[in-house]
Protein backbone atom coordinates (compact mmCIF):
# COMPACT_ATOMS: atom_id res chain seq x y z
CA UNK A 1 0.00 0.00 0.00
CA UNK A 2 1.68 3.37 -1.33
CA UNK A 3 1.96 6.15 1.51
CA UNK A 4 3.06 5.63 5.12
CA UNK A 5 -0.01 7.97 6.29
CA UNK A 6 -3.86 7.80 5.61
CA UNK A 7 -4.81 11.20 3.75
CA UNK A 8 -8.40 10.74 5.44
CA UNK A 9 -7.11 10.75 8.53
CA UNK A 10 -4.93 13.16 8.56
CA UNK A 11 -7.45 15.63 6.91
CA UNK A 12 -9.29 14.61 10.32
CA UNK A 13 -6.32 15.55 12.90
CA UNK A 14 -6.24 18.92 10.81
CA UNK A 15 -9.90 19.37 11.25
CA UNK A 16 -9.92 18.99 15.36
CA UNK A 17 -6.77 21.07 15.50
CA UNK A 18 -8.28 24.25 13.53
CA UNK A 19 -11.57 24.05 15.49
CA UNK A 20 -9.57 23.47 18.73
CA UNK A 21 -7.93 26.91 17.77
CA UNK A 22 -10.61 28.48 16.89
CA UNK A 23 -12.44 27.64 20.14
CA UNK A 24 -9.29 28.66 22.15
CA UNK A 25 -9.65 32.16 20.64
CA UNK A 26 -13.49 32.07 20.91
CA UNK A 27 -14.52 33.26 17.56
CA UNK A 28 -17.19 31.76 15.58
CA UNK A 29 -17.15 30.08 12.30
CA UNK A 30 -18.82 33.13 10.94
CA UNK A 31 -15.82 35.63 12.44
CA UNK A 32 -13.29 33.24 10.98
CA UNK A 33 -14.89 33.63 7.72
CA UNK A 34 -15.53 37.46 7.56
CA UNK A 35 -11.66 37.44 8.41
CA UNK A 36 -10.58 35.09 5.84
CA UNK A 37 -13.05 37.23 2.97
CA UNK A 38 -14.79 33.27 2.50
CA UNK A 39 -17.98 31.83 3.30
CA UNK A 40 -19.06 30.63 6.28
CA UNK A 41 -19.51 26.64 5.26
CA UNK A 42 -16.06 27.09 3.63
CA UNK A 43 -14.93 26.45 7.58
CA UNK A 44 -17.50 24.38 8.49
CA UNK A 45 -16.91 21.52 6.11
CA UNK A 46 -12.37 22.53 6.87
CA UNK A 47 -13.34 21.35 10.85
CA UNK A 48 -15.63 18.87 9.90
CA UNK A 49 -12.68 17.15 7.77
CA UNK A 50 -15.31 17.09 4.89
CA UNK A 51 -12.83 18.92 2.33
CA UNK A 52 -9.20 19.89 2.61
CA UNK A 53 -7.48 23.47 2.57
CA UNK A 54 -4.65 24.36 0.42
CA UNK A 55 -1.28 25.32 2.33
CA UNK A 56 -1.61 29.05 1.24
CA UNK A 57 -5.13 29.45 3.02
CA UNK A 58 -4.33 27.30 5.78
CA UNK A 59 -1.28 29.73 6.37
CA UNK A 60 -3.68 32.42 6.29
CA UNK A 61 -6.19 31.06 8.81
CA UNK A 62 -3.26 30.26 11.30
CA UNK A 63 -2.69 33.83 11.13
CA UNK A 64 -5.95 34.57 12.00
CA UNK A 65 -5.27 32.12 15.02
CA UNK A 66 -1.86 34.06 15.69
CA UNK A 67 -0.37 30.69 15.69
CA UNK A 68 3.53 31.25 15.73
CA UNK A 69 6.44 29.61 13.14
CA UNK A 70 7.65 26.79 15.24
CA UNK A 71 6.80 22.72 16.09
CA UNK A 72 3.31 23.12 16.00
CA UNK A 73 2.58 24.97 12.91
CA UNK A 74 4.97 22.72 10.97
CA UNK A 75 3.00 19.86 11.97
CA UNK A 76 -0.03 21.40 10.99
CA UNK A 77 0.89 22.38 7.55
CA UNK A 78 2.39 18.72 7.34
CA UNK A 79 -0.79 17.30 7.99
CA UNK A 80 -2.31 19.81 5.30
CA UNK A 81 0.22 18.30 2.52
CA UNK A 82 -0.61 14.65 3.70
CA UNK A 83 -4.15 15.19 3.14
CA UNK A 84 -4.01 16.15 0.04
CA UNK A 85 -2.01 12.70 -1.15
CA UNK A 86 -4.36 10.11 -2.75
CA UNK A 87 -4.77 6.82 -0.83
CA UNK A 88 -4.42 3.31 -2.85
CA UNK A 89 -8.92 3.33 -2.19
CA UNK A 90 -9.01 6.33 -4.47
CA UNK A 91 -8.53 4.00 -7.73
CA UNK A 92 -11.67 2.42 -6.72
CA UNK A 93 -13.84 5.59 -6.30
CA UNK A 94 -16.02 4.89 -9.39
CA UNK A 95 -17.44 2.11 -7.13
CA UNK A 96 -17.15 2.93 -3.44
CA UNK A 97 -19.74 5.50 -1.55
CA UNK A 98 -18.00 8.35 -0.58
CA UNK A 99 -18.49 7.08 3.33
CA UNK A 100 -17.46 3.76 2.49
CA UNK A 101 -14.45 5.21 1.44
CA UNK A 102 -14.07 7.24 4.38
CA UNK A 103 -13.47 3.96 6.29
CA UNK A 104 -11.23 3.01 4.47
CA UNK A 105 -8.74 5.74 5.08
CA UNK A 106 -9.70 5.84 8.49
CA UNK A 107 -9.13 1.97 8.56
CA UNK A 108 -5.30 1.95 7.42
CA UNK A 109 -4.29 4.53 10.05
CA UNK A 110 -5.85 2.96 13.02
CA UNK A 111 -4.08 1.24 15.99
CA UNK A 112 -6.95 -0.75 16.95
CA UNK A 113 -10.37 -2.25 15.21
CA UNK A 114 -13.55 -3.15 17.00
CA UNK A 115 -15.66 -5.05 14.77
CA UNK A 116 -19.09 -6.70 15.54
CA UNK A 117 -21.09 -8.73 13.18
CA UNK A 118 -23.91 -10.34 13.50
CA UNK A 119 -25.45 -11.82 10.17
CA UNK A 120 -21.84 -12.07 8.59
CA UNK A 121 -18.72 -12.40 8.60
CA UNK A 122 -16.42 -9.32 9.34
CA UNK A 123 -14.83 -7.70 5.90
CA UNK A 124 -11.40 -8.11 7.49
CA UNK A 125 -11.88 -11.64 7.67
CA UNK A 126 -13.91 -12.70 4.54
CA UNK A 127 -12.19 -14.90 1.61
CA UNK A 128 -12.73 -13.83 -2.28
CA UNK A 129 -15.49 -16.35 -2.93
CA UNK A 130 -17.47 -14.72 0.48
CA UNK A 131 -17.22 -11.74 -0.32
CA UNK A 132 -18.50 -12.05 -4.06
CA UNK A 133 -21.74 -13.87 -2.77
CA UNK A 134 -22.22 -11.25 -0.39
CA UNK A 135 -22.03 -8.28 -2.95
CA UNK A 136 -23.98 -10.70 -5.26
CA UNK A 137 -27.05 -10.41 -2.85
CA UNK A 138 -27.13 -7.31 -2.25
CA UNK A 139 -30.25 -4.89 -2.57
CA UNK A 140 -28.61 -2.51 -5.18
CA UNK A 141 -28.48 -4.59 -8.85
CA UNK A 142 -24.60 -4.30 -10.12
CA UNK A 143 -22.99 -5.61 -12.61
CA UNK A 144 -20.20 -8.58 -12.55
CA UNK A 145 -17.35 -5.93 -13.12
CA UNK A 146 -18.52 -3.84 -10.14
CA UNK A 147 -18.81 -6.78 -8.08
CA UNK A 148 -15.16 -7.99 -9.01
CA UNK A 149 -13.99 -4.34 -8.14
CA UNK A 150 -15.45 -3.99 -4.89
CA UNK A 151 -13.87 -7.72 -4.30
CA UNK A 152 -10.56 -6.13 -4.92
CA UNK A 153 -11.02 -3.38 -2.33
CA UNK A 154 -12.03 -6.12 0.39
CA UNK A 155 -9.09 -7.97 -0.42
CA UNK A 156 -6.62 -4.70 -0.56
CA UNK A 157 -8.18 -3.73 2.94
CA UNK A 158 -7.16 -6.82 4.26
CA UNK A 159 -3.01 -5.74 4.02
CA UNK A 160 -3.15 -3.85 6.92
CA UNK A 161 -3.20 -7.06 9.12
CA UNK A 162 0.01 -8.44 7.91
CA UNK A 163 1.73 -4.93 7.12
CA UNK A 164 4.30 -3.68 9.73
CA UNK A 165 3.07 -2.43 12.95
CA UNK A 166 -0.76 -3.86 11.58
CA UNK A 167 -3.23 -2.55 14.02
CA UNK A 168 -5.35 -5.09 16.28
CA UNK A 169 -8.30 -6.47 14.82
CA UNK A 170 -10.72 -7.65 17.72
CA UNK A 171 -13.81 -9.28 15.52
CA UNK A 172 -16.51 -10.29 17.40
CA UNK A 173 -19.36 -12.53 15.31
CA UNK A 174 -23.08 -13.51 16.36
CA UNK A 175 -22.84 -17.40 15.83
CA UNK A 176 -25.66 -16.88 13.20
CA UNK A 177 -22.71 -15.58 11.00
CA UNK A 178 -21.35 -19.08 11.24
CA UNK A 179 -24.60 -20.84 10.14
CA UNK A 180 -25.57 -18.45 7.41
CA UNK A 181 -24.70 -20.15 4.22
CA UNK A 182 -23.18 -17.62 2.04
CA UNK A 183 -22.27 -18.82 -1.55
CA UNK A 184 -22.57 -22.62 -0.91
CA UNK A 185 -20.79 -25.13 1.58
CA UNK A 186 -17.59 -25.36 0.11
CA UNK A 187 -17.75 -21.51 0.49
CA UNK A 188 -18.77 -21.30 3.56
CA UNK A 189 -16.11 -24.02 4.57
CA UNK A 190 -12.97 -22.34 3.05
CA UNK A 191 -14.19 -19.48 5.01
CA UNK A 192 -14.70 -20.79 8.27
CA UNK A 193 -11.14 -22.13 7.90
CA UNK A 194 -9.69 -18.72 6.93
CA UNK A 195 -10.94 -17.26 9.87
CA UNK A 196 -9.11 -20.04 12.02
CA UNK A 197 -6.23 -19.07 10.00
CA UNK A 198 -5.91 -15.37 10.24
CA UNK A 199 -6.86 -15.70 13.91
CA UNK A 200 -3.17 -17.21 14.31
CA UNK A 201 -2.05 -13.78 13.66
CA UNK A 202 -0.82 -11.99 16.79
CA UNK A 203 -2.77 -9.26 16.91
CA UNK A 204 -5.61 -10.89 15.73
CA UNK A 205 -8.18 -12.00 18.30
CA UNK A 206 -11.53 -13.42 17.32
CA UNK A 207 -14.79 -14.32 19.77
CA UNK A 208 -17.78 -15.76 18.97
CA UNK A 209 -21.74 -15.28 20.30
CA UNK A 210 -23.47 -18.12 20.83
CA UNK A 211 -27.02 -18.56 20.28
CA UNK A 212 -27.45 -19.59 23.33
CA UNK A 213 -26.63 -16.25 24.96
CA UNK A 214 -29.73 -14.54 23.97
CA UNK A 215 -30.22 -11.32 23.28
CA UNK A 216 -27.64 -8.67 23.43
CA UNK A 217 -26.58 -5.31 22.82
CA UNK A 218 -25.78 -6.53 19.22
CA UNK A 219 -29.26 -7.38 17.85
CA UNK A 220 -29.31 -3.79 17.06
CA UNK A 221 -27.04 -4.31 14.28
CA UNK A 222 -23.58 -4.30 13.30
CA UNK A 223 -20.88 -1.58 14.29
CA UNK A 224 -16.85 -0.64 14.21
CA UNK A 225 -15.32 1.18 16.80
CA UNK A 226 -11.90 2.47 15.11
CA UNK A 227 -8.88 3.91 17.54
CA UNK A 228 -5.57 5.92 16.39
CA UNK A 229 -2.65 6.06 18.39
CA UNK A 230 -2.47 9.85 17.36
CA UNK A 231 -5.74 10.67 19.13
CA UNK A 232 -7.84 9.52 22.24
CA UNK A 233 -11.21 9.75 20.05
CA UNK A 234 -12.45 6.64 18.93
CA UNK A 235 -14.86 6.64 15.81
CA UNK A 236 -17.59 4.40 15.80
CA UNK A 237 -18.97 3.38 12.28
CA UNK A 238 -22.09 1.96 11.40
CA UNK A 239 -23.22 0.48 7.74
CA UNK A 240 -27.03 1.04 7.53
CA UNK A 241 -28.95 -0.27 4.49
CA UNK A 242 -29.57 3.54 3.45
CA UNK A 243 -26.27 4.46 4.30
CA UNK A 244 -22.87 4.78 6.28
CA UNK A 245 -22.85 6.43 9.56
CA UNK A 246 -20.29 8.10 11.27
CA UNK A 247 -21.02 8.69 14.92
CA UNK A 248 -18.88 11.66 17.22
CA UNK A 249 -21.21 13.05 19.99
CA UNK A 250 -19.81 12.29 23.37
CA UNK A 251 -22.82 10.24 23.97
CA UNK A 252 -23.17 8.13 21.07
CA UNK A 253 -19.36 7.18 21.29
CA UNK A 254 -20.33 6.02 24.77
CA UNK A 255 -22.96 4.02 23.89
CA UNK A 256 -21.17 2.24 21.44
CA UNK A 257 -17.97 1.31 23.45
CA UNK A 258 -20.52 0.41 26.13
CA UNK A 259 -22.51 -2.24 24.00
CA UNK A 260 -18.49 -3.60 22.82
CA UNK A 261 -17.76 -4.14 26.51
CA UNK A 262 -21.11 -6.05 27.07
CA UNK A 263 -20.70 -7.88 24.39
CA UNK A 264 -17.05 -8.99 25.15
CA UNK A 265 -18.11 -10.28 28.08
CA UNK A 266 -20.90 -12.31 26.39
CA UNK A 267 -18.90 -13.65 24.26
CA UNK A 268 -17.07 -16.74 24.76
CA UNK A 269 -13.23 -16.64 24.96
CA UNK A 270 -11.20 -16.76 21.72
CA UNK A 271 -9.72 -20.46 21.92
CA UNK A 272 -13.72 -21.71 22.51
CA UNK A 273 -14.42 -19.52 20.09
CA UNK A 274 -11.96 -20.89 17.00
CA UNK A 275 -12.88 -24.47 18.04
CA UNK A 276 -16.69 -23.59 17.42
CA UNK A 277 -16.01 -22.02 14.16
CA UNK A 278 -13.87 -25.64 13.16
CA UNK A 279 -17.23 -27.58 14.73
CA UNK A 280 -19.44 -25.29 12.31
CA UNK A 281 -17.18 -25.83 9.30
CA UNK A 282 -17.42 -29.42 9.40
CA UNK A 283 -21.06 -29.27 9.16
CA UNK A 284 -20.98 -27.96 5.63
Amino acid sequence: MPGEHSPTFRRRLLARELRKLRNERELTTAQVAELMDVRQPWISRIETGTRGIQIKDLKQLLGVYEVPCGEYRDKLLDFAREARQRGWWHAYRDVLPPRYAEYIGLEAEAAEIHNFEGLSVPGLLQTEDYAHSMFQGGLTEISESEIDRRVEVRMARQALLTKDNPPRLWAIMDEAALRRCVGGSAVMRAQLLHIIEVAKLPRVTVQILPLSAGAHPGTAGSFAIVRFAESADPVPYIETIAGDLYLEKQDEVRTCTLAWSFLTAKAIDPQESLALIAEVAKEY
